[in-house]
């Protein structure tokens, strides 16, 4: 029997693309949030959840951090996908003519000079697949939207400009999450694990933490703080590094942070994408 695998956007978005470009035996079940994304997980309805968690360009997606500690799933894989920006217009219409691009607010700056070199304003939209859909729908050749060729094929438009971001390399990182972990090492590239930490209310406690990393070997390609609770003293810490724990190097690094932590917790451990570098 086939699974299913989540995602947050309706049919055509980009989370849709990282599915069938990532897990293609899986069928994609499309979520209005990222919270529904990983209520589908847990309760069942799929196996899988792809959840996207920071774009080269924009930077990390918002709240993301703070689901993922908290969602019960665990880290299974990544998927990088290359966000190409497109502007899709109802059939017949004409790039010269669109007046208004619609898109999701993270989107429109990534193509903000191609609209501003062709006078076409930027209107936000909940989703990129939604706008798309809301575009066929209007049959308006005055209006366009900014999302994929997928969105395109999925709701009948046409594709009036391809690649329209701005930056060449606009990349969406996204973690594939399941209800149990799998610790295995598995596939021929490099493992990745990602975990959480709080420092303990000691001087130079986070520089001892990670000191560990730094004299056993372990390279670190990610290291993130934000706020827990609203609070400005209660600071919480997301990493990535090289490595598998069961490997000696990490293995020590991670005795050596937990000595140092009042918290540490893995959330996945995880075959590098080979698309990371």
């Amino acid at each position: 029997m086939i699974g299913r695998i989540s995602f947050q956007g309706e049919p055509g978005a980009y989370s849709h693309q990282a599915c069938r470009e990532a897990r293609p035996e899986h069928d994609p079940l499309p979520c209005a949030t990222f919270d529904e994304a990983i209520e589908a997980v847990r309760s069942g309805e799929a196996e899988l959840g792809m959840i996207a968690v920071e774009n080269s360009t924009y930077g990390r997606v918002a709240d993301v951090h703070h689901l993922l500690p908290n969602s019960g799933l665990h880290i299974v894989g990544e998927a990088f996908v290359r966000v190409h920006v497109n502007l899709l217009g109802v059939p017949g219409a004409r790039l010269e003519n669109v007046r208004e691009a619609h898109g999701h607010v993270v989107i429109l700056p990534q193509a903000a000079g191609f609209l501003k070199a062709h006078g076409i304003r930027g209107k936000v939209s909940s989703d990129n697949a939604r706008a798309a859909r809301e575009v066929a729908e209007a049959r308006d050749p005055t209006r366009a939207a900014l999302a994929s060729e997928l969105a395109a094929e999925i709701y009948g438009l046409d594709v009036l400009a391809r690649h329209i971001e701005d930056q060449a390399n606009n990349t969406t990182r996204f973690l594939i999450m399941a209800r149990e972990p799998d610790m295995r090492r598995r596939g021929p590239g490099r493992m990745m694990t990602t975990f959480i930490f709080r420092v303990r209310n000691i001087p130079a406690a986070l520089y001892k933490a990670l000191g560990g990393f730094a004299t056993n070997g372990v390279n670190m390609t990610k290291l993130e703080s934000y706020m827990v609770g609203g609070s400005f003293t209660a600071t919480q810490f997301y990493a990535d590094i090289e490595g598998h724990p069961d490997d000696p190097n990490v293995k020590l690094a991670l005795e050596e942070l937990r000595y140092f932590t009042s918290e540490c917790r893995i959330l996945g451990t995880y075959p590098a994408s080979p698309r990371r570098d």
